[in-house]
């Protein structure tokens, strides 16, 4: 008897949910960019199990379904990029989700153009949209009188890739957001360096080329696929098999040009 309902039990349990989300800059001057692949990986992987992203939630355009089963939120933050916290932390509070069922899509230069990366965790990379508040209190006081004169300063790391916008108030990044959790997913899209002396701000805005194009999208099926297997093997398990492949992928796209 004990045993049947013990069965019973944990067959009726519905497993947890799952948050994907994607950043990107809202609009239409930032559609096709560099820096917009998060939300092309979304609009991937919506597409590839039929969820309509046709509503708005905690200043997302957001979808939800059913895959084999298992419950997927699907969110695009429409707040730009460094503020992408301001939707993806309610977002998992709202759902009660533990930030190992959230992952997170972004752009990475640190990859070839077209190889992913699917980790446990990690730092923000230098990304704007994970960045953390810490990261905005060092720059703070590096350029504090800039900040009191001019509310919005763009700011050149000469250690690393990107370029910060840093308002006048707390960065509001998805760490900040996480109250500083760095223990969630992230599937890492590659899109390369800039090219020579390229500002990387420029390169991060700008649209693909055609042959880096084709790299991107069939990126995408394969980000799309990975993601379907996380749903139904885990993450740990995906993540293994999915970067051995993408490592060798990387060995072979790492010297051609994008």
């Amino acid at each position: 008897m004990l045993s049947r309902l013990s069965r019973h039990y944990f067959c009726s349990i519905s497993p947890q949910p799952w948050l994907f989300v994607g950043l990107g800059n809202p609009g239409d001057k930032f559609k096709g960019t560099r820096h917009n692949v998060g939300f092309e990986m979304i609009d991937a992987f919506a597409e590839a199990v039929g969820i309509p992203m046709d509503t708005v939630h905690c200043k997302a355009l957001f979808g939800k379904g059913f895959v084999n089963g298992v419950p997927v939120f699907l969110a695009k933050p429409q707040t730009y990029m460094n503020l992408s916290g301001e939707s993806s932390g309610p977002l998992a509070a709202y759902y009660k989700l533990p930030l190992n069922r959230v992952i997170v899509f972004h752009d990475d230069m640190n990859l070839p153009c077209g190889v992913l990366r699917l980790h446990h965790n990690g730092g923000h990379g230098s990304h704007n949209g994970l960045l953390k508040e810490s990261t905005y209190r060092y720059f703070n006081s590096l350029m504090k009188i800039e900040l009191a004169l001019n509310p919005l300063v763009s700011f050149s790391c000469a250690n690393c890739h990107y370029s910060f916008i840093l308002p006048s108030i707390r960065l509001k990044s998805v760490i900040h957001n996480f109250r500083g959790n760095t223990l969630f997913p992230r599937l890492r899209i590659g899109i390369g360096r800039p090219p020579g002396q390229m500002d990387p701000k420029a390169f991060l805005l700008q649209k693909f080329n055609a042959a880096a194009r084709e790299r991107i999208d069939a990126a995408l099926k394969e980000g799309a696929y990975a993601l379907e297997q996380v749903l139904s093997k885990g993450l740990t398990e995906t993540a293994r098999r999915f970067n051995t492949d993408q490592k060798y992928k990387h060995i072979r796209l790492q010297t051609m040009p994008t």
